[in-house]
């Protein structure tokens, strides 16, 4: 079954050869949806038949969004902490274990229909593409489950046994590192795709999160790395090194981390949820841009320190606060997101790419910088059915 898709006013291919830009606009477009791939995209007046058509009315398409960076899998609230930090008290890592303690607590069947509940919310939001952590059991088989449960709705599964110390080793970090790296390993590998470190004072160190990364990717993990949050470390600098895919976070960076992101593959996401949410700086995506530097968005959406889902509003903040202009701001949340997933297929709307795509009640992909908070989602495609 095939559908035209009609009246587009604006549509965002993310492909400079078919449309204007970077961002590859087309005006008074159509795009043809076949199965669950693109198998058409121009201007509405040169558009092929189809079985059956959807008039846009005017508004603008484009690619749905890639949440590169999320930790979905957990239990809990952590309203009180948050409150807290928002009557005074600092931000730091320790507050996870709140978490932990929660997800231990929680049957599987708890934790699957939470994941459920917020990959609806950001579906509603038109995020159509979601990578998602463990990190909240921090045992062998709470790290384990989390993961088959993440396998249940995205093959975009992240090993992240390393995302603090579990309680039980507190005495004994080396020790922790030693699970992780061995028997915590073998039991998530089979079921992620990524492995992850959070790099940070009061979480790994550098020889720790080298330690973690190597014996993930020695098991045929891609690495990722939260690098540079709090504080300025190693962490972007051993993403570069061992080829990660992508460095999270990149809030506090020196020339030489910003020249070394430049010159490689490794995508530098930012996580504008997590600044807004913990009232800390901002990091600087014009400084990133203009170096050259690959840069994505994602919401980071955790308990703790981001509890959003939504893409739209991380690209609003992005421009607000971090240099971005809508149009670059648009393409991090989409092409650059899949570009650190390491995908083609999605974050384009070009043929052959999955047929994921996001109406705006908008004539514009710049009012989602132009509106900031309101719920601009008219439809969504995933796979070429429309689920909104």
């Amino acid at each position: 079954m095939s559908t035209l898709i009609t009246g587009i006013g604006s549509l965002v291919t993310n492909d400079p050869g078919i449309g204007a830009g970077p961002l590859g606009l087309v005006e008074d477009a159509a795009v043809v949806v076949d199965g669950d791939r693109i198998a058409w995209v121009g201007p509405a007046a040169a558009a092929p038949a189809a079985d059956e058509s959807f008039d846009a009315a005017g508004r603008a398409l484009l690619p749905g969004f890639v949440d590169s960076h999320s930790h979905l899998v957990f239990a809990g609230d952590r309203t009180a902490e948050f409150n807290a930090r928002m009557s005074g008290q600092s931000y730091s890592a320790g507050g996870i274990r709140t978490t932990v303690a929660a997800t231990r607590a929680a049957s599987d069947a708890e934790l699957d229909a939470n994941l459920a509940r917020f990959l609806r919310e950001a579906l509603r939001q038109g995020t159509t593409t979601v990578e998602c952590k463990s990190g909240y059991g921090l045992t062998v088989e709470d790290e384990a489950r989390a993961l088959r449960i993440a396998a249940g709705h995205t093959p975009e599964t992240t090993y992240l046994g390393a995302h603090v110390v579990a309680p039980e080793f507190a005495d004994d970090p080396a020790g922790y590192v030693e699970l992780v790296t061995g028997e915590m390993l073998d039991a998530c590998a089979p079921h992620a795709k990524w492995v992850d470190v959070f790099c940070e004072r009061g979480a790994f160190d550098g020889d720790q999160a080298r330690a973690v990364l190597t014996a993930g990717a020695a098991r045929g993990l891609v690495p990722r790395v939260h690098a540079n949050q709090l504080s300025y470390g190693p962490g972007v600098q051993l993403a570069v090194e061992l080829g990660a895919a992508s460095a999270d976070h990149c809030t506090h960076l020196t020339d030489e981390d910003v020249a070394a992101l430049a010159g490689s593959d490794t995508v530098a996401t930012l996580l504008p949820g997590a600044e807004f949410s913990t009232r800390a700086a901002y990091p600087n995506a014009r400084r990133l841009l203009d170096a050259g530097a690959a840069v994505a968005l994602s919401t980071d959406c955790n308990p703790g320190s981001s509890f959003t889902s939504s893409m739209a509003f991380c690209i609003a903040v992005a421009v607000r606060e971090m240099g971005m202009t809508p149009d670059e701001a648009v393409h991090a949340a989409t092409a650059t997101g899949a570009r650190a997933l390491r995908r083609t297929d999605v974050g384009t709307v070009t043929v052959g790419a999955r047929a994921d795509l996001l109406l705006l009640d908008a004539p514009s992909h710049v009012h989602l910088a132009y509106r900031p908070g309101v719920p601009l989602t008219a439809a969504v495609w995933r796979n070429g059915v429309r689920e909104v």
